[in-house]
């Protein structure tokens, strides 16, 4: 791929919710480059600079993918019991009781995401979406009841 079409991917990839800067992509191509885990594939007829992984490439990529998944695994660990922290209010006594089903809903969304990051077959997306904005629908209604709305 080219810088450009590295910077669209990615792009893509977060549903636009983040495109790296030209600034960000090129020094790193050529650090990838100059450090050997990348190579310039000849440029064809249209100029554009395009950029293969070469074995020391792919062995980079592997370490950090699980250096990446290890990390995750920790965030996730932690992750229910902090988000359990944002149900702390004015009113612990009330609160208390919808702190655990906050926790394991967000240790299932973890849960989710892992399970479809190994098998992201179309129906599971279709019903996992299907659910979450059912759910997402249904917590916005009882919100609207609490505030009178």
């Amino acid at each position: 791929m080219s810088g450009s079409e590295i910077m669209d991917e990615i792009g893509k990839q977060t549903g636009e919710q983040w495109r790296p800067s030209p600034g960000s992509v090129y020094p790193l191509l050529g650090w990838l480059q100059e450090g050997g885990y990348t190579e310039e594939v000849p440029a064809e007829e249209s100029g554009i600079r395009r950029y293969i992984l070469t074995g020391n490439g792919e062995r980079l990529f592997e370490e950090q993918s699980r250096l990446r998944e290890k990390l995750q695994e920790r965030l996730e660990f932690f992750a229910p019991s902090f988000i359990s922290v944002f149900w702390l209010s004015s009113h612990p006594e009330k609160m208390r009781e919808i702190r655990e089903p906050v926790r394991k809903f967000a240790k299932s969304l973890f849960d989710l995401r892992r399970a479809l990051d190994v098998n992201p077959t179309d129906r599971a997306l279709e019903e996992v979406g299907d659910f979450l904005n059912r759910t997402a629908e249904k917590i916005e209604e009882i919100c609207s009841k609490i505030r009178g709305v």
